[in-house]
């Protein structure tokens, strides 16, 4: 969908050349790495992405980054399906702990976020390999912005 877009530069004085769908969406960069949002209500999202050779480091593993992107975006979407349409948030503080390399298959990450007051909700992720061993478990702050 975003193909097309993504060589485009991005300043601060440029209006965002995309729009996303839907509020619960995937927007380029989460397309380019091709993650899916399988579920998102409630406070809890499952997001997959299959491992492809853009994800890979140079042994052949799943790049960290690429583990943390999908993290991340999946405690973004468990956020959105408890805010309003069209709040805005950024992550804050992350951290990312792994347990296991990944060698390929569809990696899953099953995120759940908690709002702990106003403007501060903090997120979990768990992700797992395409044979369903945990990888990786990710924490995190987010901070909804004041109105």
């Amino acid at each position: 969908m975003y193909e097309h877009l993504y060589e485009e530069p991005m300043t601060e004085e440029t209006a965002l050349p995309f729009e996303l769908p839907e509020w619960i969406a995937c927007a380029p960069f989460e397309e380019y790495l091709g993650m899916t949002i399988e579920e998102a209500d409630g406070g809890r999202a499952v997001l997959t992405m299959p491992f492809r050779v853009k994800h890979a480091q140079g042994k052949g593993l799943m790049h960290g980054g690429a583990i943390t992107a999908l993290a991340d975006t999946a405690v973004a979407m468990a956020i959105k399906s408890l805010l309003p349409e069209g709040s805005h948030f950024v992550t804050m503080e992350m951290t990312l702990k792994f347990h296991a390399p990944i060698h390929g298959g569809t990696v899953k990450s099953v995120a759940e976020a908690v709002r702990e007051d106003e403007r501060t909700i903090r997120g979990t992720a768990e992700v797992f390999d395409g044979n369903g061993i945990k990888a990786a478990t990710f924490t995190s702050v987010f901070r909804i912005k004041r109105r």
